[in-house]
């Protein structure tokens, strides 16, 4: 009995002594990581960003401490980059498309109606075309090290329920701080209002905004039913999310620990998309449960949406280039076709 609890134990400490091994044969520097995102800790984002500090700080053996700061304290997104260019902040995580202000190719992600289901974004997102993407990073002092799932947009208000298209003239809404969100809500006739997620809540209690579009799990988790009445399923862009470092940080990194960070975010990613993707549903229930009205659009009526955006999705795409929207298009049809 002994002798077999002894092997037990030590089939038990086995990994876990080769772990500790391989932490330090691996050249690992004590290291101090802060890690910014706009979602409260208990949204994927933050649960993903978790994972990774967990994974790091595993692996490392301790030495890398990855701090999060959740909630937009560090500022929003803008300011956010501008940070870890500066290298002031080292991570974060981000909807992809607000990284148009660093490469016009971004734009890309937030075409309207691009993806159908969150698979074809992940096709998209984890082959060529999301590589072409992260190479335009460095010369602008960031890293991506993959992308994560926030989920599709959902259109929210507290002055009417939004039924139809046209419904949707008239409101003044928050959008994300990027030209395209802007061109969007213009085409549909209403009036966006670019303005910083920390100070969404605020704007619209006040009323100075009457609405907003996000997922529903963001929605539910900043409870922005206390402060809007109706949410209407558009769907009208998927957001991925940029995991992303700053270069002048990275290039501090020796080889052994970029590999560690490389593959603590690939196995964050995995745990993040997953994670997310199934509170969608969650979400919504809620969102219901909690008094808000949730009308979903006729497709006769989303229809009349796609038609209103074709010329903003014309404009971008000029500007993306011919190339790699074709590329994109091609992957995403190739995607649907496997289905």
């Amino acid at each position: 009995m002994k002798t077999h609890m002894k092997s037990l134990l030590a089939g038990l400490l086995l990994p876990g002594l080769l772990f500790a091994g391989a932490a330090a044969a691996a050249d690992y520097k004590d290291r101090s990581v802060k890690f910014a995102f706009q979602n409260v800790k208990e949204h994927p984002q933050g649960q993903g960003a978790q994972k990774f500090a967990e994974i790091v700080e595993a692996k490392s053996g301790g030495k890398i401490k990855v701090k999060l700061f959740p909630g937009g304290t560090l500022g929003g997104d803008v300011q956010t980059v501008s940070a870890l260019q500066g290298g002031i902040v080292e991570m974060s995580v981000m909807n992809a498309g607000i990284l148009v202000s660093q490469a016009k190719e971004f734009a890309l992600v937030d075409l309207p109606f691009l993806f159908n289901s969150a698979t074809e974004a992940d096709a998209l997102l984890d082959g060529p075309v999301g590589e072409q993407l992260m190479a335009k990073l460095p010369e602008k002092g960031l890293v991506g090290l993959g992308f994560w799932d926030l989920g599709f947009r959902n259109l929210t208000n507290n002055r009417r329920p939004v039924k139809t298209a046209a419904d949707i003239a008239g409101l003044k809404i928050r959008v994300i701080q990027t030209p395209i969100y802007i061109d969007i809500f213009k085409a549909l006739g209403a009036n966006p209002v670019p303005l910083a997620f920390p100070e969404l809540y605020s704007a619209l209690e006040t009323g100075t905004v009457d609405g907003q579009e996000n997922p529903a799990k963001t929605i539910e988790l900043t409870k922005f039913n206390e402060v809007q009445k109706y949410m209407t399923i558009t769907r009208h862009i998927y957001n991925p999310q940029s995991l992303i470092i700053s270069k002048k940080f990275w290039d501090t990194l020796n080889s052994d620990e970029k590999a560690l960070f490389q593959s603590a975010a690939a196995e964050a990613t995995v745990f993040q998309r997953k994670l997310s993707r199934e509170q969608e549903a969650d979400a919504l229930a809620s969102l219901k449960a909690k008094g808000m009205t949730i009308d979903e659009l006729p497709a006769d009526e989303l229809g009349k949406i796609r038609e209103k955006v074709k010329p903003v999705v014309d404009k971008y795409k000029a500007e993306i280039g011919d190339a790699l929207v074709t590329q994109a298009y091609a992957t995403i049809e190739k995607k649907r076709a496997s289905n």
